[in-house]
């Protein structure tokens, strides 16, 4: 299924109605919840023929949705093309005349269309909508509403004809992580311009009383409310007030006896002008112990990745002590090359510790292997001219391990043995698709004997790497005339199933 973005684009909209209609679609499912109602997104087709192109789809969660099949993609109905089209011609909300009968069940049909406001900081609208809302209501269900769904309705109304003016969805508002967003079955809080409160839905109440507030919240200031129970507590969220008063579109936590209760405050506006608010609250106390804990095990795997790096460079030191020691030069290049093997792995755990997440950046990695390279090419009287072209990418680190172990033998056996005694160059070339990723060692020495691949085990390590470990292959031949190049290639596919 196409995205929002490549339908909107592809009836040749601009890329700032894509924005405001992906802000827009950001409150999709509260609308709809709000509303009791199905909604869908038209945007006038980029054909001169009246046709309106559905882009979101949304079901209530709070009714029974009208529509079991999603309209995105498709061309408008004929039975709703009109009252869309009057909508989008007249920047007006346009209602149905009569009830429109859409298999057999009787419906409600509001089309509303999109403004777009033009920047933050000014009251200018795009005085050609973007696209149109229809709002589906079922009548089949007809029954009297309670006050619960009174209210919802009317802060729907309230929603809607913002859209309609420019004021909703809000510029100013800050996105911030979906992860336990207030939701309007969770609890809702109607404020007006004062700030006091007008409705609080039955699970609102509850996640005040569970905080430690037990009179009903109708009628008091929600300031003062959260003041009561918070205590006097001298460091709060900075954003609280204007949240609890309904000032600005923002959204914060606060605490009281071990509960946490999300809020977000929708301020409601007529022509520009604050006339009241929608608090939408959660309780999310099980999600923040459940984010603390993530934090505090984050933090616990960065500190044994920075003591495996430790320990490592350690060992690393140990080894360089006993190659100083050993008489026998064959004991002292077997205790070398240990140390760089170590070395190699300190890098990829040093970068672990770096951040949260258990995936690195191997050009950083590499840039920090390829330092090792110097101390051998010094101890080789040769001189090297190291070259990384091209990107790895980001790697998990299982498989950045390996992969920069394998490359350190690689690097290091062209200039220990295709380079010894003199000046030379080697590249590392790097070319990532979406199916795998390919990587060339070539240097410019003196190449394979006879074209035949070396069995000591540096190369046994680098065959167990690449092939045992990462599921690739790898392969050596000899340049023409001189030097050797060294194919790996590491299927991607194995990585993402990881």
């Amino acid at each position: 299924m196409p995205t929002l973005s490549e339908l909107v684009l592809a009836q040749g909209r601009s890329a700032d109605d894509v924005d405001w209609l992906h802000m827009l679609v950001g409150d999709w499912q509260l609308l709809a919840d709000l509303a009791f109602a199905d909604i869908v997104l038209w945007v006038p087709s980029d054909d001169a023929d009246g046709e309106f192109v559905a882009v979101a789809h949304a079901r209530p969660s709070s009714a029974a949705t009208l529509f079991y099949r999603d309209f995105v993609g498709q061309k408008i109905k004929a039975e709703w093309r009109d009252q869309v089209m009057r909508a989008f011609e007249t920047a007006q909300i346009v209602d149905s005349s009569a009830p429109d009968w859409y298999e057999e069940t009787p419906t409600r049909v509001r089309a509303v269309p999109v403004m777009r406001r033009i920047n933050p900081r000014s009251p200018d609208i795009d005085p050609v909508p973007v696209a149109v809302i229809t709002r589906h209501s079922n009548l089949s269900e007809a029954r009297t509403p309670g006050r619960q769904e009174l209210t919802f309705n009317e802060c729907a109304n309230d929603l809607f004809a913002m859209i309609a003016s420019g004021d909703f969805p809000d510029m100013g508002a800050p996105t911030g992580p979906r992860r336990g967003a207030p939701r309007a079955s969770d609890g809702l809080i109607r404020l007006d311009v004062d700030g006091v409160t007008t409705f609080a839905s039955p699970n609102a109440l509850s996640a005040f009383n569970r905080m430690g507030f037990a009179d009903e919240l109708e009628g008091e200031s929600l300031a003062e409310v959260t003041t009561q129970l918070l205590g006097g507590r001298l460091v709060v969220d900075e954003s609280l007030p204007l949240v609890v008063t309904g000032r600005a579109p923002w959204r914060t936590d606060i605490e009281a006896r071990g509960v946490t209760v999300s809020l977000r405050a929708i301020p409601i506006r007529n022509r520009g002008e604050r006339v009241g608010a929608i608090v939408l609250c959660r309780d999310v106390t099980e999600l923040r112990h459940q984010e603390r804990e993530l934090i505090t095990k984050d933090a616990t795997i960065r500190e044994i990745h920075h003591r495996v790096k430790n320990n490592l460079q350690t060992v690393a030191s140990l080894l360089r002590i006993q190659a100083r020691r050993t008489h026998s030069d064959e004991a002292r290049d077997a205790l070398s090359q240990a140390q760089r093997r170590v070395g190699a792995i300190a890098v990829v755990h040093d970068t672990l510790s770096e951040g949260l997440a258990q995936i690195v950046d191997f050009d950083d990695v590499f840039a920090r292997v390829l330092l090792l390279v110097a101390e051998v090419a010094a101890s080789h009287n040769t001189t090297v001219h190291p070259k990384s072209t091209g990107s790895f990418g980001e790697l998990p680190s299982e498989y950045a391990t390996p992969l920069a172990l394998a490359l350190t033998e690689l690097v290091t056996n062209a200039v220990e043995h295709g380079l010894a005694g003199r000046e030379g160059a080697v590249e590392i070339i790097a070319k990532r698709s979406a199916e795998s990723l390919a990587v060339k060692v070539v240097d410019n020495g003196s190449g394979l004997p006879e074209g035949k691949v070396g069995a000591g085990l540096g190369t046994q390590i680098v065959r167990t790497l690449i092939q045992g470990e990462l599921g690739g292959t790898i392969d050596w031949h000899t340049l023409m005339g001189q030097g050797t190049e060294v194919t790996i290639e590491v299927p991607l596919r194995y990585l993402n199933k990881k």
